[in-house]
């Protein structure tokens, strides 16, 4: 692993620097594509799709974030997010892939007084994110807020986060701790403490 802020500090010990040229090469070599066109709209992003699927085979797609997108329509934002949204739903079923939408979060998780656990209804400018998507995930970091125990367990949030699972359309919902290194950007499951109370999950 390769500490994010040294990557973007440029201040990469010479070990650092081979391990990442030894991951942007595997990196170079992955069926992915990045497409960072300013203001997509739904219409260039289904051509745009289409082709990739037709030419590369590609199996999934995801849009970083969907606050982000255009629909050239005359509408106020909530109606535009939302034909977006449906546009996206479209998308996925006419290619058979599945597609991926980041979305924001409305201001009101943070000026809550106590849990700032998010919720569906914090979707951002649109309640037609949760109506169309069949799964809906948020990643809840209590430390972020400073918070230092988890409301349920008063378990510590060090290094912790938790997957809620706001929606499945065909499945529970529900919570599942994780673990998580800010530094690397890095996620793993949950290891059993050891008889000293230490954790050291495998991945790390």
């Amino acid at each position: 692993m390769v500490n994010q802020t040294n990557v973007r500090t440029g201040r990469l010990k010479p070990d650092e620097l081979k391990r990442l040229s030894q991951y942007v090469g595997l990196l170079d070599d992955a069926p992915i594509y990045i497409d960072d066109t300013p203001g997509l709209n739904v219409l260039q992003l289904r051509s745009k799709a289409r082709r990739l699927v037709a030419e590369k085979g590609v199996e999934m797609f995801i849009i970083d974030y969907l606050q982000l997108m255009e629909s050239h329509s005359e509408e106020n934002r909530q109606q535009e997010i939302s034909k977006i949204s449906r546009s996206l739903k479209s998308l996925a079923k006419e290619l058979n892939v599945p597609v991926i939408a980041l979305s924001q979060l409305s201001r009101a998780v943070e000026t809550r007084d106590k849990s700032k656990k998010p919720q569906l209804s914090d979707l951002r400018e649109s309640g037609a994110i949760e109506q169309d998507a069949d799964l809906v995930l948020f990643v809840y970091r209590p430390e972020y807020y400073n918070i230092q125990e988890f409301d349920d367990t008063n378990e510590s949030t060090f290094n912790k986060c938790e997957i809620i699972i706001g929606k499945q359309r065909n499945g529970p919902t529900g919570n599942v701790k994780l673990n998580f290194l800010k530094e690397y950007g890095k996620f793993s499951d949950v290891a059993p403490f050891t008889e000293e109370g230490v954790y050291f999950p495998d991945e790390f």
